[in-house]
């Protein structure tokens, strides 16, 4: 379950990436992204989930709720973030992973994914479209290794502004 908390950090990524020179309204963003692989993790025992939830904590990640093969999680874009090209957290991931090549046109995102960490290797893709100030849409692909087992998923990622207020609210 730990690589599920790994590439919902990938899937997410294409969403935080779209902030700046598009318009991407800074404030509170409810991220989906929904897989297959995420799809497994609502087979896993709930106190093993605690667990695995707590060890994902000790690296800087919150498991976020995940349910009928989705992941969900508010997300603050600060007004930092919407000014930067692609935020630092996209390039400088716990995980090893980084963005290469990464092409702006407009409304449109994408970069090559590379990982090269002691947790996770392999590579993917991420590519977004900001459809409005307050909502984005995208697909995020990866292929290799996480803590030595293999992964080969594609997910649908989306997110809409909630507030300018980046208090997340109980869900």
């Amino acid at each position: 379950m730990r690589k599920s908390s790994v590439l919902l950090g990938l899937f997410i990524l294409p969403g935080l990436a779209l902030s700046a020179d598009t318009g991407m309204r800074p404030g509170l963003w409810h991220m989906r992204a929904s897989s297959n692989l995420l799809a497994l993790a609502e087979q896993i025992p709930p106190q093993q989930m605690q667990g695995l939830s707590d060890l994902a904590k000790q690296y800087g990640f919150t498991v976020p709720k995940i349910r009928n093969g989705a992941a969900e999680s508010d997300v603050c874009i600060t007004p930092e973030m919407a000014a930067q090209a692609i935020p630092p957290s996209f390039y400088n991931t716990e995980s090893g992973c980084e963005a290469r090549n990464a092409v702006r046109n407009g409304d449109q995102f994408s970069a090559d994914i590379v990982c090269d960490g002691a947790e996770v290797q392999g590579q993917g893709r991420a590519e977004a479209t900001l459809h409005s100030p307050q909502s984005f849409s995208g697909v995020t692909t990866f292929k290799g290794l996480v803590r030595g087992v293999p992964v080969d998923d594609r997910a649908e990622t989306s997110g809409q502004w909630t507030s300018d207020v980046c208090q997340p609210a109980a869900r």
